[in-house]
């Protein structure tokens, strides 16, 4: 792994007055309040003058009332979240430095479809997938595939609204849970075997990570509520095979457009491939999540991988001060 470089600065009023931004009216609402009062106690207990904003448009109040100099962005999820681009873009507007991927990387990860064009046309492996437009025949894509398949928003996080299909009959009910949520629909092929993620971190991509679930699969229970969840990091023990799985989870990541911090999901099947499921620009930071985990792996504790996703939100020719 590419060594991480020490913290770019000192003094926390470097930093000035931090907007903590959670919450929103995403699907993901309340895993990013779990989230923003973790990252809020994280930057003040190192000095930091940040304060907790719920939401864009009391956001965008504070900016107007110049209340904050930068933003660490912790909203999950699209619709009123902060990660589908249209936080960026405002704040692009208003000249306002914020955490996460720009107007571009944000959108883009947002939109799994979009997302797996991007990769397949650099020669990244992802499952193989069917886009189910409206009115689509759900049981002639699933024939395409092949069974079994996943079901799920392509614009939504922390698996809401995602099915498991082994069969021909329990297609109807998965894509009508899928269809609860806004934005299109995708069907993926369904890979079969170990589940790993890996955290990026300024252009350095973290050790990664295996999920091993006490159920059958990661579900949303798994994530973020269940106490039996094993998390182990270095997720592979072959050398090679680790460095080649970070090498392709950055790879995914700079495809996409993403800058600054982020998480990158994969799939490994039982020959030993690789599949990239889909990337996060603004990954959970709760007591189950999994960059933190990561960066602990590396000798970074929660509240210093706090100050550096911080950093990423300042100019990189920054210097130590």
């Amino acid at each position: 792994m590419t060594p991480i470089a020490p913290p770019r600065i000192t003094d926390p009023a470097r930093f000035g007055r931090v907007a903590v931004l959670m919450g929103g009216t995403s699907a993901e609402r309340e895993v990013s309040l779990d989230s923003g009062r973790n990252v809020l106690e994280a930057l003040r207990a190192r000095g930091i003058d940040a304060q907790a904003v719920d939401g864009i448009p009391a956001l965008l109040g504070a900016l107007l009332d110049k209340r904050f100099d930068r933003v660490f962005n912790i909203l999950h999820g699209n619709k009123g979240g902060g990660e589908d681009g249209v936080l960026q873009g405002l704040l692009e507007a208003l000249g306002v430095p914020y955490t996460g991927s720009g107007v571009l990387g944000s959108a883009l990860g947002m939109d799994k479809i979009r997302t797996k064009q991007v990769w397949l046309s650099s020669g990244l492996p992802t499952p193989r997938y069917v886009r189910l437009a409206p009115g689509s025949d759900v049981h002639a894509a699933a024939r395409e595939l092949g069974l079994p398949v996943i079901v799920k928003p392509s614009c939504e996080g922390s698996s809401v609204g995602v099915s498991r299909v082994f069969d021909d009959a329990g297609l109807d009910a998965a894509v009508s849970l899928a269809a609860r949520y806004p934005g299109e629909l995708l069907m993926e092929q369904l890979v079969v075997g170990g589940e790993y993620t890996v955290g990026i971190l300024d252009g350095v991509a973290l050790p990664s990570i295996r999920i091993v679930p006490a159920g059958e699969y990661y579900d949303y229970h798994a994530k973020y509520q269940a106490e039996d969840t094993q998390y182990l990091c270095p997720g592979l023990d072959d050398a090679e095979a680790e460095r080649e799985m970070q090498a392709q989870a950055l790879a995914a990541f700079h495809a996409a457009g993403c800058t600054g911090w982020g998480r990158v999901d994969v799939m490994r099947d039982r020959e030993g491939r690789n599949f990239l499921l889909e990337v996060n620009t603004a990954p959970g930071m709760t007591s189950h999540s999994l960059v933190p985990k990561a960066a602990g792996q590396v000798g970074i504790g929660f509240e210093e991988l706090c100050w550096r996703v911080l950093e990423t939100s300042l100019p990189q020719e920054t210097g130590p001060a």
